[in-house]
């Protein structure tokens, strides 16, 4: 069975799950990438996404190899560019990689301009399907943090400011649609305020936002800013950074070269989030894979069809090193959670809710 379409918008069709490529040029070299991209096109995934940082941990020395071997794969296997939808990202302010534009400092006009016309040339391509903003350039609680701190806030660029330079770039052909990525319901509506009151500002297609088993944050306040402004969720990590297949909780602690292993201290951002040692994270999940054992399903399966069947959701973003894992991936598009198997999972959320917020 091939991977079946959802349609962002009238003439962009993607698939319903989507290859993250944040491993190429860390985890994965150019030739098993290629490997993974060729098996992922074979199976009906045309949706693929990426990152001016990635691949990650970020460092300066790689910085940029995951776009760059997305466009090498295309135009190697000469694939007509309709054929593909590709999604990038813009970093946001950060003070940890000085390497991208000084920091990056900010989401000013100018920083969107030239990480838009960067990506497009280690992409080796015209136009980008997708354009999302990373992270927001003000402060938010994010990777992990769940309250608001008032105290932190600094000033930062004007949203009109990000929506005009985005709107220049559609403009020009650059990009075809724009998105945010790890935004709240506040950012989401200002976004979508300020397009719908000027014609010159692009609207938001899409959010891409963390979303699993063990992160249904997004059905607090999200899902209905996104419903009512029909804004569709393009699921990050809905294996949890592979913590949903269960094998960080097998006696061995999992294969060292799975990336909480691999990159234990060196990837903050991941490690905050989804911290190993944090006792309610082991017990949501040692439950969850007690209900895919009870019903026959492997762990991935259920972790991944259950993204799928959310009504808000057009695609799932995953990650995969290895070619069999993307095989199991795959399959997840065909299954059908009963009723008692939601039912058994809604009981285990109560109790443990959201512990990789």
């Amino acid at each position: 069975m091939s991977v079946p379409l959802f349609n962002l918008a009238p003439n962009l069709a993607v698939s319903r799950l989507c290859l993250g490529t944040m491993t190429f040029g860390e985890q994965n070299s150019l030739t098993q990438s290629f490997r993974l991209l060729d098996q992922a096109f074979e199976a009906g995934i045309n949706f693929f996404d990426s990152a001016e940082m990635y691949p990650v941990p970020q460092r300066a020395e790689t910085q940029g190899k995951s776009e760059e071997y997305f466009g090498q794969w295309v135009r190697k296997r000469k694939i007509s560019r309709d054929r593909v939808v590709i999604a990038t990202k813009i970093a946001g302010p950060s003070g940890q990689m000085s390497w991208i534009r000084d920091g990056p400092k900010c989401l000013d006009a100018r920083n969107i301009a030239e990480a838009v016309d960067s990506s497009l040339k280690r992409l080796q391509m015209d136009y980008i399907d997708l354009y999302q903003i990373h992270w927001p350039d003000r402060y938010v609680p994010m990777f992990g943090e769940i309250e608001y701190d008032t105290v932190r806030q600094f000033s930062s660029v004007p949203i009109e400011e990000q929506l005009d330079a985005l709107g220049r770039a559609v403009d020009a052909g650059k990009i075809r649609y724009i998105g945010l990525s790890n935004e709240t319901p506040y950012g989401v509506m200002k976004f979508l305020h300020f397009a719908e009151n000027s014609a010159c500002y692009p609207k938001i297609l899409c959010l891409q936002n963390s979303y699993s088993l063990l992160c249904q944050t997004f059905d607090s306040g999200m899902a209905e800013c996104c419903h009512h402004e029909r804004i569709s969720l393009l699921a990050y990590s809905p294996l949890a950074m592979g913590i949903l297949s269960g094998k960080y909780f097998a006696s061995d602690g999992g294969p060292p070269d799975a990336r909480l292993n691999l990159f234990r201290g060196r990837y903050s951002e991941g490690e905050s989030r989804y911290n190993l040692t944090r006792n309610t994270l082991k017990a949501a999940t040692m439950e969850y894979l007690g209900i895919a054992e009870k019903y026959g399903l492997q762990p991935v399966l259920l972790a991944t069809a259950f993204v799928l069947r959310h009504p808000l959701v057009a695609s799932a973003v995953f990650g995969v090193t290895k070619s069999w894992q993307l095989r199991e991936v795959i399959s997840a598009c065909n299954v059908e959670l009963t009723s008692e198997i939601i039912a058994d999972i809604n009981k285990v959320h109560a109790k443990f809710p959201n512990p990789c917020p």
